[in-house]
C-alpha cells in the first residue's frame, strides 16, 4: 500500500462547499463549508453515521449534484463553470464510478456491460480490450453471462471492469463492499487498490466497513455536514477505534 507524500496534490479539491436540501424544516445544511483535497494516485476512505453527509459529498465532488456554494475543482477544472452537458462529458470521460448495487444492464452480458461506457462515448468497441479488463478482475471466463447468472462479488467485479476501460482519471465508489459477503468485499477493495498502486489513478471510497477503508491510504471521517477529524495509514482496529470515540 503507497503512503501520501507531499508531492501527491489533489485530484479532485472542494472549497467552502455548502449543500441543502430543501424541504428539510430544522435540519442544517447536509454539507457545512467542507474544503478537502482527494490526492492523486492514492485512495481516500470517506467515514460516517448513516445521514451525515457522506454519499452528498461524493455526488458534489463528482458534479452529480451541485452545491449551493462553493467550488469544486477536477484538476484545474471548475465544475461549476460547466453546463450539463460539459458535465456528462466530463463523467463519461474522466469518472468512473462503482456503487453498491452494481447497475449493470441485466439484458446485457458481461461482455456487453464492460463496451457501454465506449459505446456511450461514440467509441470503437476493441473487443481485445474488454477481454482484458474482464481479465484484470478475473472474469475472463464469464464474458458471456449476464448479471442474473452472476454472483454478487462477480458483478461487483464486472462493475470495476466496466470503470477500467474508461480509464478515468479518478473512480468513487459509494459502499461497493455493502452487499457483499466478508471475501468478496475484500476481493473489491483489492481490486480497487490495485487501480491506484498499477494504474496510478485516485480512488475515494465511501464505506462503513473499517476493514474495507484499512485499503485507503487516508480516511476522512465525516459527522454532521462536516469533517470531524483524519487517520492516516489506517488499520481495522485504528479505524474501529476512531469511530466507537465519535459514536459514543
Amino acid at each position: 500500500m503507497s503512503l501520501l507524500t507531499d508531492v501527491h496534490l489533489p485530484a479532485v479539491q472542494l472549497v467552502s462547499v455548502t449543500k441543502r436540501y430543501p424541504g428539510a424544516p430544522g435540519r442544517g445544511p447536509v454539507l457545512d463549508e467542507v474544503t478537502l483535497g482527494f490526492p492523486e494516485r492514492a485512495m481516500t476512505a470517506v467515514m460516517g453515521p448513516s445521514g451525515s453527509g457522506k454519499t452528498t459529498l461524493l455526488h458534489c465532488a463528482a458534479g452529480l449534484d451541485r452545491p449551493d456554494s462553493g467550488q469544486v475543482y477536477l484538476g484545474d477544472t471548475d465544475l461549476a463553470d460547466c453546463d450539463e452537458s460539459a458535465l456528462t462529458e466530463i463523467r463519461r470521460s474522466r469518472i468512473g464510478f462503482v456503487f453498491q448495487q452494481f447497475n449493470l444492464l441485466p439484458m446485457l452480458t458481461a461482455f456487453e456491460n464492460v463496451a457501454l461506457p465506449l459505446r456511450l462515448r461514440g467509441h470503437r468497441v476493441s473487443g481485445s480490450a474488454v477481454e482484458e479488463a474482464l481479465r484484470r478482475v478475473g472474469l475472463a471466463d464469464r464474458a458471456g453471462h449476464r448479471p442474473a447468472q452472476l454472483s454478487g462479488g462477480q458483478q461487483q467485479r464486472v462493475a470495476i471492469a466496466r470503470t477500467l476501460i474508461g480509464e478515468p482519471e479518478i473512480v468513487y465508489a459509494d459502499e461497493p463492499t455493502g452487499s457483499l459477503d466478508r471475501a468478496s468485499g475484500r476481493q473489491v477493495m483489492r481490486l480497487l487498490r490495485d487501480l491506484v498502486d498499477a494504474d496510478g489513478r485516485t480512488v475515494v471510497v465511501v464505506t462503513h466497513d473499517p476493514v474495507a477503508a484499512a485499503f485507503a491510504d487516508r480516511v476522512v471521517f465525516f459527522v454532521d455536514g462536516g469533517i470531524r477529524g483524519m487517520l492516516e495509514e489506517p488499520t481495522p482496529d485504528r479505524v474501529a477505534a476512531r469511530i466507537s470515540a465519535w459514536e459514543a
